[in-house]
């Protein structure tokens, strides 16, 4: 009989360890008030390979989990010259989802060295709050700007985004 009472408070012990994770994780339910969402900003410049600058955008800078799982579904649109950017601790393969996002984007991943290595043209999702369309890359960074913004910039593949000292910290 106390085995079996040891047993079940120990069972319900690590029960409510696991239930006080996934409600204090960064994408739980309590993580408006336990993370909340302060993004810093800062401004990147793209470049061609001649180092002639093609444009400048104002970001907000996505570094905490929260911040990435959140993104821009928490805004209604942005304006030209304004993106977000998502730094990740490691250059890796990424996929990014349009989860409940109301306006396409550009999404652009760029490695540790600034080189963007593909660009996507990602339209909202027919069920935003179901996105199924993943937008793959590599690379340490992601930007995300206006639909067709690589396009009216000139801005593609091999080009290199400048990113402030203070975002890599």
């Amino acid at each position: 009989m106390d085995r079996t009472r040891l047993v079940n408070g120990l069972v319900v012990v690590l029960l409510v360890i696991a239930a006080a994770m996934v409600l204090a994780s960064p994408t739980g339910p309590l993580a408006p008030w336990l993370h909340p969402l302060e993004y810093s900003e800062a401004t990147v410049t793209i470049q061609d390979e001649n180092g002639t600058t093609l444009a400048a955008v104002d970001v907000r800078v996505a570094d905490t989990e929260r911040e990435r799982y959140v993104g821009l579904s928490q805004t209604d649109r942005l304006q030209a010259g304004d993106g977000m950017l998502f730094v990740h601790p490691e250059s890796r393969s990424y996929a990014y989802v349009m989860r409940n996002m109301s306006f396409p984007l550009d999404i652009l991943f760029i490695d540790a060295d600034g080189q963007i290595t593909t660009i996507h043209h990602a339209p909202v999702a027919e069920d935003p709050s179901d996105p199924n369309r993943r937008y793959r890359g590599q690379g340490r960074y992601v930007l995300e700007v206006p639909y067709g913004w690589t396009n009216e910039t000139g801005i593609t593949v091999g080009d290199q985004v400048v990113i402030p000292d203070s975002v890599h910290d």
